[in-house]
């Protein structure tokens, strides 16, 4: 047989998590799934495209990935699922094999769930991050299932993105903040990067010099925050930066911030904000924690085929 396709896994991963209250790791609960749909040991070297991971691995965290969007299951830290109170619930409600129709809705019906800022905050993340094409299969050409595919596997790693932050250490989140602001082009080598966070910082966190001589410099926050950032905080923070007479601040969260928030930073105009998805996003795109692969899409040259330009 041949590795089912990850709207399988989505009952076993579910099941095998109801057995596990306290959470489970990710791998034993890809075995688990492995094990309840019959897979064999040679299928379960079946390696993707990209020869990067198995199949069936793959396909069982796309099942635990819209678990979490239908609010069923949370990853507790990177590589440890559990189930909510919710799914809890589910598991107990359905004690049956789910229908097909449920298992649908839960494959496909929560697809458009994507990151979403604080309670009271706004996306600060490019719309191709936050927003659906609003296509359908049935309509949608080959490229624009592409782009589709594409998109939600930038969604889908943004979230696993801020993730992987909230159980970095607090110093550790302010070098990789300053290490993906290096790899955007601010400061001419690493020796520019200035790591000042601490007891006593006086809110700056980090210095980046941007040119030898260290005349000019951006001064950054970075905070790995749950709660929404709001006015007070970034008001504390442009106070900062007059402190050390300088001219150009970045605040980065990985939550969100207050209308309030941005509206300040704009009224003042050398204050940058940063929030969750946006920095998920500049993460993904300068290959900060994450890596990518390049895949070769076919396309007819037709200059190549007219005879009467050759």
């Amino acid at each position: 047989m041949t590795v089912p396709t990850y709207d399988k896994f989505i009952e076993p991963v579910l099941r095998f998590l109801a057995t596990k209250p306290e959470g489970a790791l990710a791998r034993e609960a890809h075995d688990a799934a492995a094990h309840a749909l019959a897979i064999s040991e040679a299928d379960r070297q079946e390696l993707l495209p990209s020869g990067t991971q198995p199949v069936y691995k793959n396909r069982a965290g796309w099942a635990h990935d819209r678990l979490k969007r239908a609010g069923l299951s949370k990853s507790i830290r990177r590589g440890f699922w559990r189930l909510t109170e919710q799914g809890l619930e589910f598991a107990s409600q359905h004690p049956g094999k789910l229908s097909p129709k449920d298992v649908e809705q839960l494959a496909l019906g929560f697809t458009d769930v994507r990151l979403k800022p604080g309670p009271n905050g706004q996306s600060l993340a490019s719309k191709a991050l936050t927003q659906n094409s609003g296509q359908t299969l049935i309509v949608a050409s080959p490229d624009d299932r592409l782009g589709d595919a594409i998109a939600e596997l930038r969604r889908t790693v943004a979230a696993e993105l801020l993730e992987a932050l909230t159980s970095v250490s607090p110093s550790f989140f302010e070098t990789i903040v300053l290490e993906l602001l290096h790899r955007m082009g601010y400061g001419t080598s690493r020796a520019d990067l200035q790591h000042v966070g601490g007891p006593g910082d006086a809110g700056i966190d980090g210095v980046i010099s941007l040119d030898k001589l260290g005349l000019e410099k951006v001064y950054v926050q970075a905070k790995r925050w749950q709660n929404t950032v709001g006015r007070p905080e970034v008001h504390t923070f442009y106070g900062a930066l007059a402190g050390q007479r300088a001219n150009k601040g970045v605040f980065i969260t990985t939550s969100s911030y207050t209308p309030q928030a941005i509206e300040f930073a704009k009224s003042v105009e050398r204050v940058v904000l940063i929030d969750g998805a946006r920095l998920a996003e500049l993460m993904m795109d300068h290959e900060v924690g994450i890596s990518a692969r390049t895949v070769k899409i076919p396309k007819l040259d037709s200059d190549y085929f007219d005879e009467e330009s050759a």
